[in-house]
């Protein structure tokens, strides 16, 4: 996962969606272009309100650090080590959370050069779930966003994907578990077919770029559409 994506829908929508008691205070705005340490909703459970629409910061800071500068490093945790990691084991162990979002973005290698971003979004435009954790950092609420093998066609877009999480899925993210790493198996190649690799336009390479214009689909050049091979970045 190449570090952006797109969330959109109101604090009103994901609290509803996702029943859950929103508590974002009017934080919230529409991003289509969320990159490192931004911050974007997440669902987690609270000891006291239960389920909670938060905001957080993309870029995990383990409650041990001396500071919050090295976030943009830790916005993806691998599942192959998540359980592992000195930073991450704790979180995944503890606190999971659902990160919503309406898609998110890979960039491939041109054939004639330069850098193709795809868009990667159910087609029939429901709700995506990435497989969170989070920490808090002083006053900061934090997460990373776990990251599995591709499959399928995704493989074609980027070696890695978002651990994406069916809603039937949700439940058991957030709850206690037992073995939580029976939990990091990559959704149903079925339900994977129901996502949309969409080429778009190259202005969301630039993280000052925003708007419903970074989504729209583009024409990809003859050589392209043609199926020539293009090397992952």
């Amino acid at each position: 996962m190449c570090g952006r994506y797109a969330t959109t829908r109101s604090a009103g929508d994901l609290s509803a969606l996702f029943e859950s008691y929103d508590d974002t205070d009017g934080r919230l705005g529409p991003d289509h272009n969320v990159a490192p340490t931004d911050p974007v909703p997440l669902v987690r459970v609270d000891a006291d309100a239960g389920r909670v629409l938060s905001v957080g910061r993309w870029g995990l800071v383990p409650h041990w650090s001396r500071s919050a500068a090295g976030a943009a490093r830790m916005i993806n945790a691998r599942v192959e080590t998540v359980a592992t990691s000195r930073a991450y084991a704790d979180p995944f162990a503890r606190r999971r959370c659902l990160v919503p979002a309406d898609g998110w973005y890979e960039w491939v290698r041109r054939p004639g050069g330069g850098k193709q971003p795809y868009y990667m979004t159910p087609r029939d435009g429901s709700v995506l779930a990435f497989a969170g954790i989070w920490s808090r950092w002083e006053s900061l609420l934090t997460f990373s966003v776990l990251t599995t093998a591709a499959v399928g066609e995704l493989a074609e877009v980027h070696d890695r994907m978002p651990l994406l999480l069916p809603r039937e899925r949700w439940d058991d993210w957030l709850a206690p578990a037992d073995d939580p790493a029976a939990l990091l198996v990559p959704p149903p190649a079925q339900w994977l077919a129901g996502l949309e690799i969409r080429p778009v336009g190259r202005a969301v390479g630039d993280v000052r770029n925003d708007g419903p214009g970074l989504i729209e689909r583009v024409s990809l050049p003859d050589d392209e559409r043609a199926g020539e091979e293009i090397t992952l970045f």
